[in-house]
């Protein structure tokens, strides 16, 4: 019971973990270069993964459909949807990065709702709204104290982060589509991070920047950040939110999966030392409480 909601669980975890060893690595490579590498990364994990549960090192047998739609989610989100939010991490931080992708529930719910028919109960739509708004209410605090360019890289980095909500939302709907028939979720990861991977590093060829990615992998501070946020996200993140939207609904498993912002805030406390504000904590019990209703039994 419960697989799909224990698994977008999972998936704020290990989203969180890796929104903070990306903003570290980011800051001192750069986005671009930590975008490349995690895919890299991550597909090395992956072919590892694969072998040892389905058998081989890829699945070679995938019908062109399924190519099709994991081709169009990873586009949509491994491309366009991460780099934008890896330049929010860059610029407005992780948590409030992760508020941004807040609105991915409700922008999922609707495309759940239109596009595969899906519904909610009473007490789901009261839990979906009590934890997107405690999540949004914990991270909308008033920045203060910012100079001229920090207020412009603000404004930047929330634009950045509502393109990068929107490219999440459009790779699990598209993804859904390559799921179908029970098709193994690593399957589908190592296919999606194929194409990934070839766009990504394609245009690092085009571009000329293939050396200067490598030369940054022999930094002492950045290169265990960027493995750690590679296994954490592309690898077992994004496997655990294709398990996920297979076993339960689009719009539930994206409230489970927009808790990082809430999980960031005891990481902020001990590890980067900044105080949690009342807001933040009644925004935190919020959040949670919706989280429960989500496992109550539906009458």
């Amino acid at each position: 019971m419960f697989i799909g909601e224990i698994a977008a669980l999972a998936t704020a975890v290990c989203w969180s973990l890796t929104a903070m060893f990306f903003s570290y690595s980011g800051r001192i490579a750069g986005s671009a270069v930590v975008n490349r590498s995690r895919l890299l990364f991550a597909f090395l994990f992956l072919t590892i993964t694969h072998l040892v549960l389905q058998g081989t090192v890829f699945p070679f047998g995938a019908e062109p459909f399924r190519w099709f739609w994991l081709a169009i989610s990873s586009i949509l989100g491994l491309v366009l949807g991460d780099t934008f939010l890896f330049k929010a991490y860059v610029l407005i931080g992780p948590r409030l990065s992760m508020l941004l992708m807040s609105t991915v529930p409700i922008i999922g719910a609707m495309f759940g709702w239109l596009l595969f028919g899906e519904t909610f109960s009473p007490l789901e739509m009261a839990a979906v709204v009590l934890t997107v708004s405690g999540v949004a209410w914990v991270v909308t605090e008033k920045q203060q104290g910012l100079t001229a360019v920090q207020h412009k890289n603000y404004k930047l980095g929330l634009f950045f982060g509502l393109l990068g909500a929107f490219g999440q939302v459009a790779n699990l709907v598209t993804a859904r589509y390559g799921l179908v028939g029970d098709f193994p979720a690593i399957s589908a990861t190592m296919i999606r991070i194929l194409v990934a991977v070839i766009i990504m590093w394609g245009i690092a060829i085009l571009r000329r920047q293939v050396r200067h990615t490598f030369r940054q992998w022999r930094n002492r501070e950045a290169f265990p950040a960027m493995v750690a946020g590679s296994f954490f996200g592309p690898f077992l993140g994004i496997w655990l939110s294709l398990v996920a939207i297979q076993f339960t609904r689009l719009g539930i498993a994206a409230t489970l999966m927009a808790l990082p912002p809430i999980l960031l805030i005891p990481v902020e406390f001990f590890v980067y030392k900044k105080p949690v504000s009342p807001r933040g904590i009644a925004g935190t019990i919020v959040a949670f409480i919706g989280v429960s209703l989500i496992f109550l039994p539906q009458g």
